[in-house]
């Protein structure tokens, strides 16, 4: 038997996520491990259930599973949050205008930037010495 599920792929820095939506009893699972569990750090979670006050959607009412790969905390959290806004795009259109009005469908573009030869890292120099 399959179950109809909405799928959104979500990227940032190095991390990628891909996210399924589907009508279930508010099992939210990363990497099948509780969400509660996988993110740990205060604010994380919240961050990732944006999409569901935005839409006004109740969290009870869908099931979640999020495969996420590369990168780290933040990274992957907004990595989820993004997949999550373009899964609920797939289920109803018309959430689209409320999710840009929160900015969760905008794929934040930093990456982090390539090492310069002669600089220590990207930017930073070598310590200047007169002798």
């Amino acid at each position: 038997m399959s179950v109809q599920y909405y799928e959104g792929v979500g990227r940032r820095k190095e991390s990628s996520a891909r996210v399924r939506l589907m009508s279930g009893t508010g099992v939210f699972l990363v990497n099948d491990r509780p969400a509660e569990e996988y993110f740990t750090r205060i604010g994380d979670l919240e961050s990732i259930l944006q999409a569901f006050t935005a839409t006004g959607q109740d969290r009870k009412t869908y099931d979640v599973t999020v495969t996420v790969y590369g990168g780290g905390n933040t990274g992957q959290t907004d990595a989820i949050k993004l997949g999550l806004a373009r899964a609920f795009v797939l289920l109803n259109p018309e959430n689209t205008p409320l999710l840009r009005k929160y900015g969760l469908l905008t794929r934040d573009a930093r990456v982090k930037e390539r090492k310069k030869p002669g600089l220590k890292r990207a930017r930073k120099a070598p310590t200047y010495t007169k002798r």
